[in-house]
């Protein structure tokens, strides 16, 4: 008989706005309680014992209710701006069937929420009329069979209205007084996001304008699951706000540049839109203030991919659906990991849009720039990564920028390793003295030995090798004669050479050698046993790099 949901719970949501507690630690209020919809307020304690019925209108039942209205008034539609929910007796419409019909169509024309009837005098039942003109309406009618004080339903309703919104108000400053405090700060862009994440309970996405994300925040769990379908959810997110997908525009002064997407945000869709504005304010003032430009999100979003990639602390099968929704494509590709020296992100970028080549750009440490190019599997990968290379280095002052790649891989999971080669080989090619004569596009079969020792020098048995064969000159501190013997060994044991290059005679030269092999033990002038003094001194470079 009765239509009734479950009263109003109050959740706390995690994330809402933190206030300290001199007891303890910080205590975050509660987020506003969601807006009344119809199927709520019918299932409100004191609307029950007037034992509603919903006699049309059924499947509007979570239309939102702004206010609640009481009203005799024939032409009330008049009167009201939409969401309301009328209450009546009908006494003014009792024995006049035109009247009834058109009091609905008011109601619905005004788009109100609901109306309420309570049966009494007027209407002992429901009227057949205005139930089969609200059925047509798609407006929800309720009856009331039990005499029922109208006043206690707009009490009741009206301040939980009035609470949600002094909820809501309070929110939105204490999430801007949060963000402001942040900037103000010089915190990063994921700092705020992630504050944003706290307050929305909901992942949390920026994009630019063509949909590509550039940031992401919440429960990593969340997030994965929504940049796997992000393509599906871009277009939902894109077309509309509904069903918890809440976005606001990022740009200023007539320009949008990007936009933020809460995603599945659960509240009601006022207090996630409230949200969405402040932080899309937050963004807009983060941008002006550190003088950043879109494209440097773009970068940080790359960066932080390839990191995680060439990190392998993050599995890379979970890094797909960054990958994905960063613009890279990802499905039945051809991969191809480079690591640049003395290559300026930007101009890397430049030069792939130029070639058309996919990829993602990222700066590492030590002055090393990662590219990873993402080819169809039909394309010659040596050829194009050897074309990139050899447009980075036309131009003044490039000529010494050398790409290290490492061999193509067409599954994904073996992109970290890959990432990892290149990187071991532009550092191997730093340490040559004959870097200048090496290929534009360097592999690991390109620095041989040095190379080798560069992939092994984090082996504890390589480890132990170099400082057994080193341990005269390292125990004594022996920085000057390693510089030496480091010299000697890489000219090919050429005296002339050697002590030309480090400013000192013949007969100096000399005794510094007859020193280092004193120290080592050793015959420099033995191959073998020179040879074994190389790799060693080559792992220790390596470790110490």
């Amino acid at each position: 008989m009765t239509t009734a949901s479950e009263p109003l719970k109050h959740v706390p949501a995690p994330g809402s706005p933190a206030r300290r507690d001199p007891a303890g630690p910080a205590v975050r209020p509660e987020p506003p309680e969601p807006g009344l919809s119809v199927r709520q307020v019918l299932g409100l304690e004191r609307v029950l014992a007037g034992e509603p019925e919903v006699v049309a209108g059924a499947g509007q039942l979570d239309r939102p209710v702004r206010w609640v209205h009481v009203a005799e008034a024939a032409d009330v539609g008049v009167m009201l701006s939409g969401g309301e929910m009328v209450l009546t007796t009908g006494v003014l419409l009792a024995g006049d069937a035109t009247k009834q019909a058109e009091y609905i169509h008011s109601l619905h024309r005004a788009e109100a929420a609901a109306v309420v009837l309570g049966l009494g005098r007027a209407f002992p039942a429901p009227p057949d009329v205005m139930r089969r003109a609200a059925e047509r309406c798609g407006l929800p009618l309720v009856v009331l069979h039990r005499p029922f004080p109208f006043a206690e339903l707009t009490e009741e309703v009206q301040s939980r209205l009035v609470r949600r919104k002094f909820a809501a108000v309070s929110l939105s400053e204490a999430v801007r007084t949060a963000l402001t405090a942040l900037i103000t700060a010089g915190a990063p862009l994921q700092r705020l996001l992630d504050e944003v994440a706290q307050h929305s309970a909901c992942p949390v996405v920026v994009t630019n304008l063509a949909h590509r994300v550039l940031a992401t925040a919440g429960e990593r769990s969340a997030v994965d699951d929504v940049l796997r379908d992000w393509d599906r959810i871009a277009r939902q997110a894109g077309g509309g706000q509904g069903d918890g997908w809440i976005r606001a525009e990022l740009g200023g002064r007539g320009e949008h540049w990007g936009r933020i997407v809460l995603c599945g945000h659960r509240g009601d869709t006022a207090t996630g839109r409230l949200l969405a504005d402040r932080a899309a304010e937050a963004l807009v003032l983060h941008r002006m203030l550190g003088g950043t430009a879109a494209g440097s999100w773009e970068e940080q979003s790359a960066q932080s991919l390839l990191t995680d990639l060439v990190g392998g602390i993050v599995p890379a099968r979970q890094l797909l659906p960054r990958a994905r929704a960063a613009g890279l494509p990802v499905n039945r590709r051809t991969f191809v990991p480079l690591v640049v020296r003395d290559g300026d992100a930007a101009r890397l970028d430049r030069v792939l849009r130029l070639l058309g080549m996919p990829g993602l750009v990222a700066e590492l440490a030590d002055g090393a720039t990662a590219v990873l190019l993402s080819l169809a599997r039909d394309q010659d990968a040596e050829a194009l990564a050897a074309r990139f290379a050899t447009r980075l280095r036309t131009g003044a002052g490039a000529r010494t920028t050398v790409v290290a790649a490492a061999g193509a891989r067409t599954a994904w999971d073996d992109v970290p390793a890959g990432l990892r080669e290149a990187r071991h080989v532009a550092d191997a090619v730093a340490d040559s003295p004959a870097a200048r004569d090496l290929p534009a596009v360097v592999r690991l079969r390109d620095v041989h030995l040095r190379g080798l020792v560069r992939l092994l020098r984090d082996d504890p048995h390589v480890q132990s090798f170099a400082e057994r064969e080193l341990d005269g000159l390292l125990r004594g501190g022996e920085d000057d004669l390693l510089a030496v013997l480091r010299t000697y060994l890489a000219t090919g044991r050429n005296k002339s050479r050697t002590a030309q290059l480090h400013h000192v005679s013949r007969p100096a030269l000399y005794r510094r050698l007859e020193a280092i092999q004193a120290r080592l033990g050793v015959d420099l002038d033995d191959f073998e046993q020179a040879a074994s003094v190389h790799i060693a001194l080559l792992a220790h470079d390596a470790q110490q790099g």
